[in-house]
């Protein structure tokens, strides 16, 4: 079994032609959210993943094997929950507030500018229809939001951001 315990996120900085030639491992967010897991990747292969507690590993991302190889990771298809506006009776400010009181139940949720999606739940499609919503179940894959203090692949986030306007705020 090869073990994998670095992550490059997106894949970023590897050429294009590298990536094409590397195997892949296809997980649904259960998976994906588990910093240690063993899978099989598309070449058959047992893999074992070892990243740092708290991790999470999101479609799209590179995991490095101890002997250098690569694993591109894709978010598998998974039933959702697809929650669209009603163009009929409503506006996409309504998703607006679906997401706000989603947020409020700590739902993970993946936000994109026409729709929601979450993890399949009856009562929060009751809600949502409740609310003039359209709610499909549908099998798509399901990247939700990391959220304002969530992991961030472990980026070293301590760069300073300037927010000099060049007038005075008065105060």
């Amino acid at each position: 079994m090869i073990t994998f315990a670095k992550l490059i996120a997106g894949g970023r900085g590897l050429a294009p032609a590298l990536l094409k030639r590397s195997p892949s491992l296809t997980l649904d967010w259960d998976v994906r959210q588990k910093s240690r897991f063993e899978a099989t990747d598309s070449q058959g292969r047992t893999v074992g993943v070892f990243l740092l507690r708290g991790t999470v590993v999101r479609g799209g991302d590179v995991l490095v094997g101890e002997d250098g190889s690569l694993l591109q990771v894709q978010a598998a298809p998974q039933p959702v929950l697809r929650i669209t506006h009603c163009t009929a009776h409503g506006s996409p400010f309504d998703l607006l507030r679906a997401a706000y009181h989603l947020g409020n139940r700590h739902v993970p949720i993946e936000l994109k500018p026409d729709h929601l999606k979450i993890e399949p739940d009856h009562v929060l499609a009751e809600m949502l229809q409740a609310m003039h919503l359209i709610v499909h179940s549908v099998q798509e894959p399901f990247e939700p939001e990391s959220g304002a203090y969530g992991e961030h692949h472990n980026h070293n986030h301590n760069h300073v951001h300037s927010h000099d306007h060049g007038h005075d705020h008065g105060h």
